[in-house]
């Protein structure tokens, strides 16, 4: 119970003082009126607080909505309203967002309560030590101390709620009851919330010691814990086995190297834009990373010569994996002892993946590219009060004795003679950028929002960096034609969308194409901007 489950800028929270912590959260949320089954929003970014918070909803028979930091308050209103969330706890830096968004919402759903908690009161007593500290500026942001906002919900600080030592009662939840409802964009509509219970979670949980993952180990927490996959390796498979995790709020290539070398990292799960960034340091070759015995993730594709980088120069074989929110992160993993580079792997236990024809349904030979089908324990229960996409996201293979309920992952694939599973392209309109995924559709309603924008189109770009990177193709306007720059709009984004979604380049045209039907054409524009220059 003293060994520490989590090292924040080298100050630790003990496994005894996480469940301390999450015991009194649990019993402040049901003093306000959190009952079984309700949900509670978690806005924050990585950090002690945000661990402690999850497990006191969990405990307290709640359901919780993890949040992407980086939502703006036009973007947060609907992870009040949409999950109907009873309570939100967020970070004081994000107050202010919180109290915009609920303000902006109708008076019967906004929010009775807010917890606030500060990064300063996890970080250590007095000055850090050089070797774990961070920037200037982040420890300023970390360090900052924002008053409350004024009237709308009962705002509560964090140590008010811990100082309290209210009791949560008896527990009980069940395996199929509720525990999560993190969002997923699609191809159409806002973000649809994904339901996974405690059984679809555990089982994810479990399935990170297919990393030899256990109570020695010593983790990074770099990957955001709001997404599922730093949720699953962060949070709940980092307290299943027992292991410490060195937690970075945000990424930071020279204080990452540091630690890894510092505590004696053993595991990183991470998304390979943080390793070639790590190679892009003028430092990299004084990193010692000795330590790291499993470096695996996925999010976006590993390039081949970075994957051999590591291999040659550090002796690690990158072990990549794939999964979706709908599928608590992982459905495939390389094995460590055999992982092949630029692949997917092979099915966790427990799961069924097959590769289909996409219209047909029917199963197709190792080598011939399809549509990834998968059904396991860690599927998700539909999608939060959508029953026509959840009847749509499930299928039954063509004579399939099992009658099994198959999910639809919308990308395309082929398995080799070996049963390891690679991706080839996407079904669903998706642009990937560094591990974050950006739905077209959202941020096209957020742009007919900006008063110059009549049209836009969201498309893919080539990015040497991110991989892929967000264009917007725009149609102005008549009043707006020469008076608005595509600074205009990109700054304009920037204030009402997370930075990840925000159009790094904007071309203006005359009109979109657009088919008999009058939808816009969006595969066209793509085509077009996927070929070579000239």
């Amino acid at each position: 119970p003293d060994k520490a489950a989590y090292l924040f800028f080298g100050r630790p929270l003990s496994y005894r003082a996480l469940h301390a912590q999450s015991l009194a959260i649990a019993g402040w949320l049901r003093s306000r009126g959190v009952g079984k089954g309700d949900r509670v929003s978690l806005f924050m970014q990585n950090c002690p607080q945000f661990v402690a918070a999850l497990y006191g909803i969990l405990r307290a028979d709640a359901v919780v909505v993890p949040v992407n930091p980086m939502n703006r308050a036009d973007e947060f209103g609907h992870y009040i309203a949409d999950p109907e969330a009873k309570v939100v706890i967020c970070s004081a830096d994000l107050a202010g967002i919180v109290a915009q968004a609920n303000a902006a919402l109708p008076e019967a759903q906004r929010l009775a309560h807010v917890l606030v908690a500060r990064y300063a009161d996890a970080l250590p007593e007095g000055a850090i030590d050089p070797a774990e500290a961070p920037d200037a500026a982040t420890e300023k942001w970390l360090r900052a101390d924002p008053p409350l906002p004024e009237g709308g919900p009962s705002w509560t600080r964090w140590h008010e709620a811990l100082a309290a030592g209210l009791a949560p009662g008896p527990h009980g939840a069940g395996p199929d009851d509720l525990a999560l409802l993190p969002y997923t964009s699609g191809t159409t509509g806002l973000p649809k919330g994904c339901m996974h219970t405690h059984l679809t979670l555990m089982h994810n949980a479990v399935g990170g010691q297919w990393g030899h993952s256990g109570p020695e180990s010593v983790a990074l927490g770099v990957v955001p814990m709001f997404h599922i996959t730093g949720m699953i390796y962060g949070v709940l498979g980092a307290v299943y086995t027992g292991c410490t995790t060195v937690i970075l709020p945000r990424w930071d290539r020279e204080l990452a190297g540091r630690l890894i070398a510092r505590h004696q990292v053993s595991h990183w799960t991470c998304i390979p834009t943080m390793i070639i960034d790590l190679f892009g340091s003028p430092n990299y070759k004084s990193f010692d990373l000795s330590s790291l015995r499993n470096l695996s993730g996925g999010g976006a594709a590993m390039p081949q010569a970075v994957a051999q980088r590591l291999l040659d120069e550090f002796g690690l074989t990158f072990a990549e994996g794939y999964g979706l929110t709908e599928t608590a992160a992982p459905s495939h993993a390389n094995p460590p002892e055999r992982a092949k580079l630029q692949c997917l792997g092979i099915p966790i236990f427990g799961v069924d993946s097959r590769i289909v024809d996409p219209l047909t349904l029917q199963e197709l030979p190792p080598g011939e590219v399809g549509e990834i089908v998968t059904h396991g324990p860690m599927v998700f229960k539909g999608y939060w009060r959508h029953p026509e996409a959840t009847r749509a996201a499930f299928v039954t293979l063509p004579g399939d004795a099992s009658g099994k309920a198959f999910f639809r992952t919308g990308d395309l694939g082929r398995m080799d003679e070996e049963g390891y599973f690679f991706l080839t392209d996407r079904l669903k309109r998706m642009i990937n950028a560094s591990g974050f995924k950006v739905w077209p559709a959202e941020v096209e309603s957020l742009l007919f929002k900006h008063p110059a924008v009549q049209e836009a189109c969201i498309i893919a770009a080539r990015d040497e960096y991110r991989g892929e990177t967000v264009k917007a193709v725009v149609v102005l306007r008549a009043e707006a034609r020469g008076r608005t720059s595509a600074e205009d709009i990109i700054a304009w984004s920037r204030e009402h969308m997370a930075a990840y979604k925000v159009p790094r380049m904007v071309e203006f045209v005359d009109s979109l194409p657009k088919s008999g039907s009058g939808k816009v054409m969006w595969r066209l524009l793509q085509d077009r901007e996927a070929r070579p220059a000239g």
